[in-house]
C-alpha cells in the first residue's frame, strides 16, 4: 500500500472527528437533523482549520444512503465515492485556477440536470476569493435562487475578498485556529497510531510551530519522523533542525542580567556555532523575554510559556523588572525589522546583547519622573495652608514652616516667598523688618464712617495709576493703616544646604546669589508693602535706572530664555524698594514661573546695574494694593464684595 502523509490520513470523516470547531460542527448538525438546508454556505478561516474537510463531510450526510443524516455510515457506495473523490455528484473547483465568467457560465449550465444517483448535487468551489469580479457576478442569480437539488459550499481564507452580494446569499461559517493543547493531543493520538514515542516537550514544539494549522502540524510532525528513527525527543529536534534550546536561551540571559557582556557574546557565539541562523536566534530570544515577562505579569500556562515556569532562570526572573523586560523586547522587535537591511545581522545581533547586558541599569523615563518628583518633594517642603490658593487649602494639621513666623490661616496669602542670600557662608541673615497682618474681624471696617469709604477707594485709584496719593482724611487713618506686629527675630546663620521653601504672605523676596559662592538662604524673609509706613533706606537705582535694567535684561535673556523673557515684557514698572528691585508679574502663572527662574534675572539684572541686588517678585502689577493673594478668609459682606470684584481692589481693614 502506497504511504499516505498524516494530514491525508487523518483526515476527519464525520463530524464528530473533528475537534476545535464546536460552534461550526454543533450548527451543520443541527440544521441537518431538523432539515433546515441551505442552498448555499461560505466557510472562512485560516489555512489548514478544516474548512475542506467540513465541505467533505456535509456533502456525505446529505447524499448517505440513510440521510440526510448528521452521521454518515461511511460504507454506503455515496460515501465511499465522495470520500475518494470520486462522485458525479459531488463537485470540487479550483477557485484559483477557474476564475473566468466562462468557467461560472459552465456551472450555470450544469445546474440545470438532477443529479445522477444521488440526493444533492453538491458544488465545494475552494478559494473562491481568487474569482473575478465578473465571475462573481454571473454566480449571483443562480446562488439565490438554485434547482432544490443544488448545494454550493464555498471556502476562502480571505473572507474581505469575497463580495458583499456573495455573503448576503450564503450562510457564513467562520472556522478558528486551533489551540496549541488541541494540537497536541492529535499529535499524540497519531504517534499511537503509528507506534511512535515522544517526549512531551518535543510533541509541544511541534503544535507550537504550528501556528494553530493543524495540517501544519501534520506536516511537521512527518518531518521530524523521518529522522527520529521511531523515538521524538526535543534534544534530536534542536541538533537536526538548527533550534535554540532553553538551556542556551537560560545561560545567555544570566549572563546578560549579571552585566557580563564577555560571557554574553561568547555563548551568543557558541549558539551561532551551531547553525542557528541571525533571525531564528532572534525570534527565539524574543519568545523568551515575552516569557519572562508573562510570568512578571503572574501567567504561568505552559501553553503561553511554551515550557513549564520551572524551566526559566530564577535568576534573569528576578534582575529585570517588568519595564525592563519591556524594554528587551521592544530592541529584539527592532533587531528583527532592521537585519534584513544591515550590512552585517550578526553585528546587529551582537550589539543588541551587548545592550541586553547593560539592561538592568536601564531606568525608564517614567521612573526617572518619579525620583526626580520625590527628591524635589522632598527639597521643597510647603509651609501649610498655601499654594497658590486659599488659606484652607493646605492640610489643616500641618506646622508652620521652619524659620516663618506664625501666621493666622484665615488670613495668610497664597504667595511664594524665598529669601536667597548673597553673603558668604559665615554671613549672618538679617532680621526681617516687621509685617502688617490685618485682622481677620470684616466688622472693624466701618464704611458709613464719613469720608472713609471715599478716601480708600481714591487712594486705591492713586496707587494703582502709579501716583502718590494724597494724604487722607483723618477719618480715614483708622481704616487705612493695618495693624502693626512685633518685628521678626533675627534669623540664624544660613546652612550649607538648600532649606526647604517657606510660604508666606509677602511678595517672593529673592537676593541676587554671587556665582563664586554656594551658600543659599532659606529664610522666610518679610517685608512690608511700600507706602505702609515701612523706614527709608537708600534706593538700589533711580526709576530710569531701573528702566533701562529692565530692557537690558529683556534683551539679554531673549536670545536663550524666550518664556522668561516674555514674562518680564509683560511685568508692570520695575520699583527699588531700599536695597531690594520689586518685579511685578502679570498674573500668578508669571509669578511662578519668574520665581523658577529668579536666579537668571538676578545675574541679568546684576550685569545690567554693575552690583547685586535683591529681588521681590509680586503677583500684580505695582501699586494694585497689598501684596498678591492676600484676600479675606471670611465671606464679605455682599456690597463690598461686589465693589471689590467690579474694580479688582484689595479690602485694607483697621487693627482694631
Amino acid at each position: 500500500m502506497a504511504y499516505e502523509v498524516t494530514a491525508t490520513r487523518r483526515r476527519p470523516k464525520t463530524f464528530d472527528e473533528m475537534a476545535g470547531q464546536e460552534f461550526v460542527v454543533a450548527t451543520l448538525k443541527s440544521s441537518i437533523e431538523t432539515g433546515r438546508i441551505a442552498h448555499a454556505y461560505l466557510f472562512s478561516g485560516p489555512r489548514g482549520c478544516g474548512k475542506t474537510s467540513a465541505a467533505r463531510i456535509l456533502a456525505r450526510s446529505l447524499n448517505c444512503e440513510k440521510g440526510p443524516t448528521a452521521v454518515p455510515c461511511g460504507t454506503c457506495p455515496s460515501c465511499v465515492e465522495i470520500a475518494r473523490g470520486s462522485c458525479m455528484d459531488v463537485i470540487e473547483i479550483d477557485g484559483a485556477s477557474n476564475t473566468s465568467v466562462n468557467d461560472v457560465r459552465q456551472i450555470k449550465d450544469e445546474v440545470l440536470f438532477p443529479p445522477n444517483g444521488s440526493r444533492f448535487k453538491v458544488y465545494i468551489i475552494d478559494e473562491v476569493h481568487m474569482l473575478s469580479n465578473n465571475a462573481f457576478n454571473a454566480l449571483l442569480k443562480t446562488i439565490e435562487e438554485p434547482p432544490p437539488y443544488i448545494v454550493f459550499i464555498f471556502a476562502t481564507t480571505e473572507l474581505h475578498k469575497v463580495p458583499a452580494t456573495i455573503k448576503s446569499r450564503c450562510q457564513q461559517f467562520a472556522f478558528r485556529l486551533f489551540p496549541i493543547e488541541t494540537i497536541k493531543a492529535q499529535l499524540l493520538e497519531a504517534c499511537r497510531e503509528s507506534g511512535i514515542e515522544a517526549e512531551d516537550e518535543a510533541l509541544f514544539w511541534i503544535a507550537k510551530e504550528a501556528t494553530g494549522s493543524m495540517r501544519d502540524a501534520y506536516t511537521l510532525f512527518d518531518q521530524v519522523v523521518s529522522f527520529s528513527e521511531g523515538v521524538l525527543s526535543a534534544e534530536l529536534i534542536r541538533d537536526k533542525l538548527g533550534l535554540v534550546g532553553l538551556d542556551a536561551l537560560n545561560a545567555l540571559a544570566e549572563a546578560c542580567a549579571d552585566g557580563r557582556t564577555a560571557d554574553a557574546l561568547n555563548a551568543l557565539d557558541g549558539i551561532l556555532e551551531r547553525g542557528v541562523s541571525v533571525e531564528r536566534f532572534t525570534v527565539d530570544l524574543a519568545e523568551y523575554y515575552r516569557s519572562l515577562l508573562l510570568l512578571k505579569s503572574g501567567i504561568e500556562r505552559e501553553s503561553l510559556l511554551g515550557y513549564g515556569p520551572e524551566r526559566f532562570s530564577p535568576r534573569a526572573l528576578e534582575a529585570f523588572t517588568a519595564v525592563q523586560i519591556e524594554r528587551a523586547l521592544s530592541l529584539l522587535l527592532d533587531l528583527y525589522r532592521d537585519i534584513r537591511f544591515s550590512v552585517s545581522p550578526r553585528f546587529e545581533l551582537e550589539t543588541a546583547v551587548s545592550r541586553l547586558c547593560w539592561l538592568s541599569r536601564w531606568v525608564s523615563p517614567a521612573e526617572l519622573r518619579a525620583a526626580v518628583d520625590g527628591v524635589r518633594g522632598r527639597l521643597l517642603i510647603p509651609e501649610p495652608h498655601a499654594r497658590w490658593g486659599p488659606a484652607d487649602a493646605g492640610p489643616a494639621d500641618a506646622g508652620p514652616a521652619p524659620g516663618s513666623a506664625a501666621r493666622d490661616p484665615a488670613t495668610s496669602a497664597a504667595v511664594v516667598s524665598t529669601a536667597v542670600s548673597s553673603g558668604g557662608a559665615g554671613a549672618a541673615a538679617a532680621p526681617a523688618p516687621a509685617a502688617a497682618a490685618p485682622p481677620t474681624d470684616f466688622g472693624a471696617i466701618n464704611l458709613e464712617a464719613p469720608g472713609a469709604f471715599t478716601a480708600t477707594f481714591k487712594r486705591f485709584l492713586a496707587e494703582r495709576e502709579g501716583r502718590v496719593a494724597a494724604d487722607p482724611p483723618a477719618e480715614a487713618q483708622a481704616v487705612m493703616q493695618p495693624a502693626a506686629v512685633p518685628a521678626a527675630a533675627p534669623a540664624a546663620t544660613p546652612p550649607a544646604v538648600m532649606q526647604p521653601v517657606a510660604i508666606s504672605a509677602a511678595p517672593v523676596a529673592i537676593e541676587d546669589v554671587d556665582e563664586d559662592e554656594d551658600q543659599v538662604s532659606g529664610s522666610d524673609e518679610i517685608r512690608p508693602e511700600s507706602g505702609m509706613g515701612q523706614a527709608a533706606v537708600a534706593q538700589v537705582a533711580t526709576a530710569a535706572e531701573l528702566a533701562e535694567a529692565k530692557l537690558a535684561c529683556i534683551a539679554a535673556l531673549k536670545k536663550e530664555r524666550g518664556m522668561l523673557a516674555s514674562g518680564l515684557e509683560k511685568s508692570g514698572a520695575w520699583e527699588a524698594s531700599g536695597d531690594a528691585v520689586r518685579i511685578p508679574a502679570a498674573d500668578k502663572l508669571a509669578a511662578g514661573m519668574l520665581l523658577k527662574d529668579s536666579n537668571a534675572i538676578s545675574a541679568a539684572l546684576r550685569t545690567a546695574l554693575g552690583r547685586p541686588v535683591r529681588l521681590e517678585i509680586t503677583e500684580r502689577p505695582a501699586g494694585e494694593g497689598p501684596a498678591a493673594g492676600v484676600q479675606a478668609r471670611t465671606e464679605l459682606p455682599p456690597q463690598v464684595e461686589t465693589v471689590r470684584r467690579m474694580f479688582r481692589g484689595s479690602i485694607v481693614r483697621n487693627a482694631r
